[in-house]
């Protein structure tokens, strides 16, 4: 038969204190041996030793969080975090006036989520906002070119989520709807009529030829008589 052998009484379950069977830590980022801590300061009857016990599990608490060290008001923060831990029961002379225990337990408002609504949604928050915007200018070229970039989006964006591109008749009504009709687009405007797939070789034609003349896309003939780039 096989010998069974027998865990050390260290070892052994009932000894064993796991967390979930303890108190629940007021301030967790401190850690069960702070907690303890305040508690064991808490049942000291001198009270000069007990102000040095809290001294030293202040200086405790500010090592735990070094990443705290250039807060303003750092001192002060641990003393208050040091009587919550209490729940406010350590009678001890702190250097900063205690704060209400309503304060420190008061749970934070929630933040309100923006609610808009939006009928079309595939344009984006952002290019309706500018598309309002841009009906509150007045008549000028600028108003006129922004006008034109607004249009060219519009029909980038209806093209990322749908496989068919968005009638011209279309982006003129959505674009007087959103404008709330201060913008009426010409039905013969060049963007209009395009087809996008033209739009977007045209500016890629226009970037490779910029970095042809010695943009970022290449190295001038200069640098190369010169045997800057010899192997």
């Amino acid at each position: 038969m096989k010998k069974v052998l027998s865990l050390p009484q260290f070892y052994k379950t009932e000894n064993m204190e796991y967390n979930t069977s303890q108190k629940k830590l007021e301030m967790p980022e401190y850690g069960r041996n702070v907690h303890e801590m305040v508690q064991y300061a808490m049942q000291i009857e001198d009270r000069e030793q007990r102000n040095n016990v809290a001294y030293t599990i202040i200086g405790v608490m500010s090592r735990l969080t070094p990443h705290l060290r250039d807060v303003p008001d750092l001192k002060h923060k641990l003393w208050n975090h040091l009587l919550t831990i209490s729940d406010f029961k350590l009678d001890i002379d702190a250097p900063y006036p205690p704060p209400p225990c309503n304060e420190m337990v008061e749970k934070p408002c929630l933040v309100p989520y923006p609610q808009s609504f939006i009928r079309q949604k595939h344009y984006g928050k952002i290019l309706i906002e500018m598309i309002r915007e841009t009906g509150k200018l007045e008549e000028s070229p600028q108003r006129e070119r922004l006008v034109y970039l607004l249009v060219t989006q519009m029909r980038k964006s209806h093209l990322a989520w749908n496989r068919s591109e968005l009638a011209a008749e279309q982006i003129i009504q959505d674009f007087l709807d959103i404008s709330e009709g201060k913008i009426l687009l010409n039905p013969e405007m060049k963007i209009l009529t395009e087809p996008l797939r033209d739009i977007h070789s045209y500016s890629q034609g226009q970037s490779s030829q910029s970095h042809g003349r010695g943009g970022h896309g290449g190295f001038s003939k200069k640098k190369k008589k010169s045997g800057m780039y010899k192997k």
